[in-house]
């Protein structure tokens, strides 16, 4: 057992509120284990400056760490945001496009945010995850009000960390895990089971092919059931 009680194949508790804040798109609060995220969508009209013309919308994301959600007090990123959180809503904005038919969006742009209330771990995972949620509830709202022509939405995405501690695969790390994890991965999918992302690292160790196929598998049984937990919340709204 692990220092929480879990299996080594067996995620913390989730929880996902879908409109959690009241907004004119979708908002979903994901509880994960001790990491809470809220993360939110809006549809503006009028795409990026690059795609003017076109008729293609886009995605964007924006990802931030409240100054109380980690043990000590983080300084909030008023002028100058730090490479962390840069590389992560980067990571946000691809891993949800791949799941978003952009040309039928029109031209407009849905903007996504998360927000780190408290972090124990998997703040990334649990925001992309959170956030397509967050966006399925919206487009829900903009199909309705006529704001959207048709569904954008292509693909299903979820993502989910893994990692080797004490020489054991194991699924959905905490804080305290990943601090101790010889390797670190995390991993972005689709519904059909197809990588998105995947983003892996020997930081105590070098891992074999053997170890990657069992982190893989660990990781696609996850998803799934991460994928489960958005179908609720999308049907809760």
């Amino acid at each position: 057992m692990r220092s929480d009680g879990r299996r080594d194949n067996q995620l913390r508790p989730i929880t996902m509120i879908p409109h959690f804040t009241e907004t004119k798109g979708g908002s979903v609060l994901i509880e994960w284990g001790n990491t809470k995220v809220l993360c939110t969508a809006l549809l503006e009209e009028g795409t990026m400056a690059f795609l003017k013309g076109t008729g293609k919308g886009w995605l964007t994301a924006e990802y931030a760490m409240l100054p109380s959600s980690t043990g000590n007090r983080k300084k909030r990123d008023y002028l100058k945001q730090d490479g962390r959180s840069t590389e992560i809503q980067r990571l946000i904005g691809r891993s949800l496009r791949a799941g978003v038919d952009l040309m039928k969006l029109g031209e407009r742009v849905i903007y996504v945010d998360c927000d780190v209330l408290q972090a124990d771990g998997g703040t990334r995972t649990a925001s992309i995850t959170g956030a397509y949620a967050a966006v399925a509830l919206g487009v829900q709202r903009w199909l309705k009000e006529g704001r959207l022509e048709e569904n954008p939405l292509i693909h299903r995405i979820a993502a989910v960390s893994v990692g080797i501690v004490n020489d054991r695969p194991m699924l959905d790390l905490c804080y305290g895990e990943d601090s101790a994890a010889q390797v670190d991965m995390n991993l972005v999918m689709n519904e059909e089971g197809s990588f998105i992302e995947v983003q892996g690292t020997g930081e105590g160790r070098a891992f074999s092919r053997q170890e990657l196929g069992q982190l893989l598998s660990l990781a696609e049984e996850g998803i799934r059931a991460l994928m489960e937990k958005q179908q609720e919340a999308e049907n809760m709204a």
